[in-house]
């Protein structure tokens, strides 16, 4: 007598699942055409042309960000993406501050310039995700889209000054005890940390260093063009830098930075944490963000006698942003403070119990020296809420 074993899950579902290098030469390929600023109707056409061909696709992640900075994600069958994609739409009563329920249409139309491939393993097998702009029910831009509206500067400033705004963010966190620990708070009343060795202290092996081994390893798959990683200052805090990029592909990078990190510490069994401070007494999280604007391949913030265009958005930053010591200075004063090489790096006083926004601001010579580079350059680091995406939610 014969037995037939039972079929698995596997051997069932005939899903895509890529090996991690063929995601990140896809990845790497898709962030190549968005740098170049290939035409977004060129791009439909390509990313439908995929969706139909690719049988093992059956599901699109569609993401977007309320005015909180929080993300959001609807998945769409395949097939009726492909005959729907120009007429998606979502209840936006349900996201606070979007819409009230009597006007709870809006629509989402895709991003194709924005699209990823990511690791079956993180976000499981047969998908692919892909940014969206939120539009209102007469077809016009969202006003609560924050994406929409940091895209549409970056696009005006484009087209009307030849101005392409670049950012890299270095965003903290903390890597914590338990999954969802936040709803434990009230049993164990402490966030339990899972290293405590601190600054670039962490061995082969230890539970940081695995989750922040496994999230480098997704980033890079995707296309992040990673840098450094490492533990942070405080207790089980880490972080971990890739390259600029433009400003919008920046801003989301900043929210699959997080998701990836959250994905993989749930995976682990364990929490990652972008609340500012979620200890007292310690060093909180913050996320410096690194800016420059090129044109025609130029940073425009490098200038090595620090005079012209690069000087004045200096002193423009410094007025906006002025430590509690120079409020009152004169422009003339902040000028020649500006011109001297021996200027220190301005930081804001800071307590050990503030969680409220922070801001640093150091001069074009940084530690990682972008303004070296044709297309980097940072003018300033700010250690704060980015208008896109908050650097504080679990």
């Amino acid at each position: 007598m014969t037995s037939t074993a039972m079929p698995t899950n596997a051997d069932l579902r005939d899903f895509l699942m890529l090996p991690y290098s063929e995601l990140e030469e896809l990845n790497l390929r898709a962030k190549q055409q968005r740098q170049e600023r290939v035409p977004l109707h060129a791009l439909q056409e390509q990313r439908l042309k995929y969706l139909t061909d690719e049988p093992r696709i059956k599901a699109l992640t569609v993401l977007f960000s309320d005015l909180e900075g929080r993300l959001h994600m609807l998945d769409y069958d395949k097939k009726f993406l492909l005959k729907s994609h120009d007429n998606l739409t979502f209840d936006g009563s349900s996201i606070r501050g979007f819409t009230p329920q009597r006007e709870s249409d809006l629509r989402l139309s895709l991003d194709w310039s924005a699209f990823y491939w990511g690791p079956a393993d993180i976000f499981g097998s047969g998908k692919v995700l892909v940014f969206g702009d939120v539009f209102d029910r007469e077809g016009r831009s969202f006003t609560g889209d924050i994406r929409g509206a940091l895209k549409k500067f970056a696009n005006e400033c484009y087209t009307q000054e030849g101005y392409a705004l670049n950012a890299a963010s270095e965003i903290e966190g903390f890597l914590l005890q338990r999954p969802r620990c936040r709803t434990a708070l009230h049993e164990t009343g402490a966030f339990e940390y899972v290293n405590t060795g601190g600054y670039y202290h962490s061995l082969p092996g230890d539970p940081l260093r695995d989750f922040i081994d496994t999230v480098a390893e997704v980033q890079r798959a995707m296309g992040f063009q990673n840098e450094k990683d490492h533990p942070e200052v405080a207790p089980s805090q880490f972080e971990i830098n890739y390259n600029y990029g433009e400003v919008v592909a920046a801003a989301d990078q900043i929210q699959l930075y997080k998701l990836i990190c959250r994905q993989v510490a749930t995976k682990l069994g364990m929490t990652a944490s972008f609340l500012p401070k979620p200890v007292v007494g310690v060093n909180g999280s913050g996320m410096h963000t690194n800016v420059s604007v090129s044109k025609n391949g130029k940073n425009l913030f490098w200038e090595p006698q620090r005079r012209g265009a690069a000087q004045r958005l200096r002193l423009e930053v410094r007025r906006s942003h002025p430590h509690p010591r120079e409020r009152h200075l004169p422009d003339a004063q902040l000028q020649r403070e500006l011109v001297s090489p021996a200027r220190p790096a301005l930081r804001s006083a800071q307590s050990a119990q503030s969680i409220g926004d922070r801001s640093r601001l150091d001069d074009a010579h940084s530690d990682r020296q972008r303004a070296q580079h044709a297309h980097g350059g940072p003018l300033s680091r700010s250690r704060c809420k980015s208008v896109y995406g908050d650097a504080g939610r679990l």
